[in-house]
C-alpha cells in the first residue's frame, strides 16, 4: 500500500537544521519501495511517500523519525494514499465500467 506522510515542523530553526541530516539519512537508509521524500520549498513542513505494508508498519517506521524523537514537529499526518493513475485507481475504473445502464 502506499504511505503518504505529511508533517509541519515546529518554529526552531536551527535545531531543524542540526537534525535534518540524521533525519534524511534514516530515510534513505530504510531503502523504502517507492521513497520519495522532501521538504516544501519554505522548510515548513515536509512529505514523504513509500510502499509498506500495512498503515501500522508505516506508523512504527514514522515514530522512529528522528524529527518525531527529537519534538521537531508541530503536526503529522499518514494516511493510505491512492495517487492519480495507481493500481488501485485503474481497478476502481474498471469496476465502475460496468453494463449497469447500457
Amino acid at each position: 500500500m502506499r504511505i503518504a506522510y505529511f508533517y509541519l515542523m515546529n518554529g526552531d530553526p536551527d535545531r531543524i537544521r542540526a537534525v535534518a541530516p540524521e533525519h534524511v539519512r534514516y530515510w534513505r537508509h530504510l531503502d523504502l519501495p517507492g521513497y520519495l521524500g522532501g521538504p516544501t520549498a519554505d522548510r515548513s513542513a515536509g512529505l514523504i511517500t513509500f510502499e509498506a505494508g500495512s498503515v501500522e508498519e508505516a506508523e512504527r517506521l514514522v515514530q522512529d523519525d528522528p524529527f518525531v524523537r527529537s519534538g521537531l514537529l508541530d503536526g503529522a499526518w499518514l494516511k493510505e494514499w491512492l495517487p492519480s493513475g495507481s493500481a488501485v485507481e485503474r481497478d476502481l475504473r474498471t469496476a465502475g465500467s460496468g453494463s449497469l445502464g447500457r
